[in-house]
């Protein structure tokens, strides 16, 4: 697991970018980008670094 990025907190637990036992993710940078052409809230917007962990069963 790499080392998590304290500024960039991040609950999204099915992310591969999560920092595993705590909620940080353990990218750099994110990029986050809208969903419409124009954003007045939060739902408006997108993690667009958001990759699913892969699945193993």
């Amino acid at each position: 697991m790499d080392k998590k990025n304290p500024s960039i907190q991040c609950v999204v637990s099915e992310c591969r970018y999560h920092a595993g036992n705590t909620d940080y993710c353990t990218l750099d940078q994110i990029s986050v980008g809208r969903v419409d052409s124009f954003s007045s809230k939060s739902e408006d917007t997108d993690c667009e670094s958001f990759i699913a962990k892969e699945k193993t069963f």
